[in-house]
């Protein structure tokens, strides 16, 4: 059996996995989705200084004080590029790093340089009038593609403000994270601003997979999803 670690995006916590967790777990599989520093419930760690070096550390320290192995890493949206850089820090407890709709980047890069042209300027421009220069506000959900009231009203009250400092911070790669083998999951029903990164991995040679749902599949398509996740791990 698997372990898996699922990461969030930004403006959410670990509590978006709730649909999905509870499918892996019962196939046998141990689940822990951590909420990153600074994000929903642990909004109160939230400062200037909070970058993508913090939320590394995050899932690092998951991995090493539960001395966790053969995991498999999935990142939704921003958090591909904690789950590339915690492989290439851990790369023999990773047995698998899945994008979900997510960051593909290399070293140097940041997760600002991978976003559409049009997209980057709007969330940067977001930042700069209404994130005090440090923050990203919460997007609308219907550009996300969740469009049912239910899951609209289950999301707003947990969705907070991201730190602008993670999309700025490049990745510092050793290399080692080219040991471990890679699959992205892209999601069609969108805007598609993942687009390009699905296209990357697919040049890569790496699997991937489209989901006929919107950028928030743990939310808006938890059994399709569930389904990709335990066919990956086996």
């Amino acid at each position: 059996m698997a372990t898996f670690v699922l990461v969030h995006g930004a403006w959410h916590g670990g509590w978006c996995w709730d649909r999905v967790a509870p499918r892996l777990r019962a196939a046998g599989h141990e689940v822990h989705a951590p909420t990153l520093t600074g994000l929903s419930e642990r909004a109160h760690l939230l400062s200037p200084l909070v970058g993508l070096d913090t939320h590394v550390e995050d899932v690092v320290r998951l991995l090493d004080t539960f001395a966790l192995r053969d995991v498999v890493l999935v990142g939704h949206s921003y958090a591909g590029q904690v789950v590339t850089a915690v492989a290439d820090r851990r790369p023999d407890a990773i047995a698998r790093r899945v994008y979900l709709d997510a960051f593909v980047g290399d070293d140097g890069q940041a997760a600002r340089d991978l976003l559409p042209e049009q997209v980057e300027h709007h969330w940067a421009e977001s930042a700069a009038e209404q994130g005090f220069g440090w923050l990203v506000p919460v997007r609308k959900l219907s550009v996300l593609g969740v469009t049912e009231q239910a899951d609209v009203d289950w999301l707003t009250p947990k969705l907070t403000p991201h730190p602008w400092k993670t999309y700025l911070d490049p990745l510092d790669l050793t290399g080692a994270v080219d040991r471990v083998p890679a699959a992205f999951v892209e999601c069609v029903t969108w805007m598609r601003v993942f687009q390009a990164q699905g296209e990357r991995a697919r040049q890569r040679g790496w699997p991937v997979h489209e989901l006929d749902t919107g950028h928030e599949a743990m939310v808006t398509a938890p059994e399709a999803l569930s389904d990709v996740l335990l066919e990956l791990a086996r």
